[in-house]
This record gives C-alpha cells, sequence and structure tokens, in this order.
C-alpha cells in the first residue's frame, strides 16, 4: 500500500492544476488504489497511453500504460510512478517520427524502443509499450521457425475479432501486417522482446487499436531489438 495515497481524503479534482497540486509528492505502485491512481488513469489517457477503466485501480494494465510514457519519453519503465512520471505527464513529448513522410495516418513500430504509435492526422493518437518477436529459434508442436518480427513497409492485409487460437497460442483482436504476423491483444506483454513474430499489445489497448486501424493501413517497423 501507498501511504501518501490514503494519507488524506480524496478532494474533488476540478481541473488540470488541481490535479497537479493534488498528486505532487505522491508515490504509486502497481496494487494501489485510490483518487490518486484515478488521476493517474485520466493524465495517461489524455496522454494517448492508456485505454482501460478509469477505476483508481492500478492493475497490470495502468502499469504497462506507465511503461508507454516511460519508453516515449526515454525513461526506464518501471512500474512505480514519481515525481518524474507526474513531471513527464505535464510536458508535451517531442519525438521524430520513425517515417516522417509516412503518410498522416499509419502504424510504427520501433523494435528498438518496443513502442507502438498510431498516427492520425500525422499525430500521435495512441502510443504503447509491444513485446515483438525474441528473435530465437522455437519449436511448437514439430513445427519450427525464427521468432522474428520483419522490418519494411507493409499495409494491414486482414482483421480477426476477438479471441483467436492459432497452434502457438491465443491472439485478441488481431491486425494482419504481413502473413501470418499481426498486432494483437495478449494478456502476455513483458518487457522483452517474447513473442513468435506478432507483435503482442497490452488488451484494453489493443481494443482501441483495433477500432482504429483499417485494413489497408501503412505498418512501418523499424529498428532491431537491443
Amino acid at each position: 500500500m501507498a501511504a501518501a495515497v490514503c494519507a488524506f481524503p480524496a478532494p474533488a479534482l476540478a481541473d488540470h492544476t488541481d490535479q497537479v497540486a493534488y498528486t505532487e509528492g505522491v508515490v504509486l505502485k502497481p496494487g494501489d488504489r485510490g483518487e490518486a491512481v484515478k488521476v493517474l488513469q485520466e493524465r495517461l489517457h489524455r496522454g494517448r497511453y492508456y485505454f482501460g477503466k478509469i477505476n483508481g485501480v492500478y492493475d497490470d494494465q495502468t502499469k504497462m500504460a506507465v511503461w508507454s510514457l516511460q519508453k516515449h519519453r526515454r525513461m526506464m519503465p518501471q512500474g512505480e510512478v514519481g515525481p518524474k512520471v507526474w513531471s513527464a505527464l505535464d510536458r508535451t513529448a517531442r519525438r521524430r517520427p520513425l517515417v516522417p513522410n509516412g503518410g498522416a495516418n499509419r502504424v510504427e513500430i520501433s523494435l528498438r524502443d518496443q513502442l507502438l504509435t498510431v498516427y492520425r492526422d500525422r499525430k500521435p493518437a495512441l502510443i504503447t509499450h509491444i513485446s515483438s518477436g525474441a528473435e530465437v529459434r522455437y519449436c511448437e508442436d514439430g513445427r519450427c521457425g525464427n521468432a522474428i518480427t520483419p522490418v519494411g513497409d507493409f499495409r494491414v492485409s486482414r482483421r480477426a475479432p476477438g479471441w483467436t487460437v492459432g497452434r502457438l497460442g491465443s491472439m485478441y483482436n488481431s491486425l494482419y501486417f504481413v502473413g501470418g504476423i499481426a498486432m494483437h491483444g495478449s494478456t502476455k506483454v513483458p518487457l522483452r522482446p517474447a513473442s513468435h513474430g506478432c507483435v503482442r499489445v497490452p488488451l484494453t489497448t489493443s481494443k482501441r487499436l483495433f477500432e482504429m486501424v483499417k485494413v489497408g493501413e501503412p505498418v512501418y517497423v523499424r529498428g532491431s531489438i537491443m
């Protein structure tokens, strides 16, 4: 439990200035609950990092949204939310796109940063932590392959709503962009490349991603895993 969250009654937060004052000095960790967590979720949502419920519960989906912010701001991803995270939430991000001339609406995937960004009208509309191909040899049920997320320029070729189960596991709201490789929601999106080649996305974020991205949309994959 984070003592700072429970040390005083939660006031009604009228505007952004009140929120900044309220969270000053507050440190949050996964598992915490309360008004300060709700403020965190609201501000992550405004920053286009969080698309889950604003419920005041610091759960796994909230933690991965914090990782998204930290990666996007070139901070070490970790679950604790302290002064640096609150300060980052209060600043406008300035980061060059991977493909400046890639089109007004597109998806960019940075394998180096393990980060996916959806652009709308040339502005970031969704920014999320991902887990891409582990770049190892694997064998599953007698079939072997290389767990690689390909680099290049692609387009979404097919959409599969809801849960689907393939020979390599379960996928949620899949957006295929090259062969059998897709961006999809997963219950396991660790802080390392761990997939068989697909781009795993947090479940709540994958719902919004699936709503936004249609067949034919450009997908640019760049970089290499660290």
